[in-house]
């Protein structure tokens, strides 16, 4: 199950992912792609072209400090036949994507 925080992002820090992506929309709020959990640092995705690199996050904690992060992509992949990757970034905690979501979910769900 997916954590269940969204966060606002805020005006300056998506007009730097913007400038900092080919894509021009950055979603107005993003959830946290991690697993369920409460305590600790929150991931949101702002931006991914798609090509496996990196990708632009919102990073926060709590209701306080947010902050705008490139992150690698995760090199995991399921483990059974045409296994889908993970749609989190390298060395993130707990589990990945495709542990915890529904069979024929995509990373943008």
């Amino acid at each position: 199950m997916r954590c269940a925080h969204w966060r606002r992002v805020p005006l300056d820090l998506a007009r730097e992912a913007r400038e900092k992506s080919a894509t021009t929309y950055i979603d107005r709020a993003v959830q946290c792609q991690l697993s369920a959990h409460d305590e600790g640092e929150h991931f949101g995705l702002l931006t991914d072209d798609g090509a496996y690199g990196t990708a632009l996050w919102l990073r926060w904690y709590g209701t306080g400090e947010v902050e705008l992060v490139e992150l690698p992509d995760c090199p995991v992949v399921a483990p059974w036949p045409d296994g889908e990757g993970c749609c989190l970034f390298a060395d993130h905690a707990k589990q990945h994507t495709w542990k915890y979501a529904p069979e024929g979910d995509s990373c943008t769900n």
